[in-house]
């Protein structure tokens, strides 16, 4: 599977779950992680479908790999605090989350503000 197949297979899934077809999504995603192991974007996104279906322990660890794979990602360390709230482990929740804020605001700091405004 290419790059492109890979990633429509990833936006069919998510479709398909914002549509209510939670099956179809659940056997897209898991195709999609099947194929490549090494994508981000489809643990990712196989994190998301699980932790909105409660499938709470499939999620955590979609999401474990995705984190393996890119850990300095605002969003997967935002799915990680999710996923330990629904399991009801604060400190988890509340590791991952301040890492989320973290590296959003290292994200801030990478962009300069729009001095377009003529406000020094």
């Amino acid at each position: 599977m290419n790059d492109d197949e890979l990633q429509t297979l990833i936006e069919e899934a998510t479709f398909d779950y914002t549509m209510g077809d939670q099956e179809d999504a659940r056997t897209k995603i898991v195709r999609a992680t099947d194929a490549a192991p090494g994508s981000f974007a489809a643990w990712h996104a196989s994190a998301e479908i699980h932790l909105n279906l409660k499938l709470v322990d499939e999620a955590l660890n979609a999401a474990e790999k995705a984190y393996a794979l890119n850990p300095e990602d605002v969003f997967i360390n935002t799915t990680l605090s999710r996923i330990w709230v629904n399991k009801g482990n604060k400190d988890e929740a509340e590791k991952f989350g301040a890492a989320a804020k973290m590296l959003g605001w290292k994200d801030q700091l990478k962009t300069p503000p729009d001095q377009s405004d003529g406000i020094n």
